[in-house]
């Protein structure tokens, strides 16, 4: 299986906004986000990512059908560093090592300093990011605890 990062144009912003959905539906059950009156959720930063420096939006393929996507934003902590604010792939595709080869993909992209963050109630992320980060760092691995209302871990590191 060929695994691809693919640039989401503008024009694909309503596709992006269909992943998102999904990618919000799944999180509700850990971040228990509620239901806008239209049955939708509502993502706040969809058009920051068309229209502020800094921030990268790509489509994760498989064999060229479309997979998931990653939402990527560059020095978030003043120190230079590229941060993944989003990453999601969608059920078909999981348990295949689908995940990780893009995850490496997108660290590839910008060598360098990188921190991830991850829900507590969020094993199957946790396991991810904490095995791909210890491939991918060139170095040490920062670990800082993330307080609520969203306790979680965030991982600084240079890949």
């Amino acid at each position: 299986m060929e695994v691809e990062l693919a640039a989401v144009a503008e024009a694909d912003k309503p596709v992006l906004a269909n992943l998102l959905q999904l990618y919000q539906y799944d999180f509700s059950e850990i971040r228990e986000l509620d239901l806008t009156p239209h049955g939708t959720f509502t993502y706040s930063y969809l058009d920051a990512y068309f229209t502020e420096p800094g921030r990268e939006a790509y489509f994760v393929t498989v064999d060229g059908k479309l997979a998931g996507f990653t939402l990527l934003r560059s020095d978030v902590d003043s120190t230079g560093s590229w941060n993944i604010a989003e990453f999601f792939v969608v059920r078909r595709y999981r348990r295949r090592g689908i995940a990780r080869r893009a995850a490496k993909l997108v660290f590839a992209r910008h060598p360098g300093k990188w921190t991830l963050s991850f829900d507590h109630n969020n094993a199957p992320a946790e396991a991810l990011w904490r095995a791909v980060v210890t491939e991918v760092a060139t170095g040490g691995i920062t670990e800082t605890e993330r307080p609520p209302p969203i306790p979680g871990t965030r991982l600084g590191f240079t890949a």
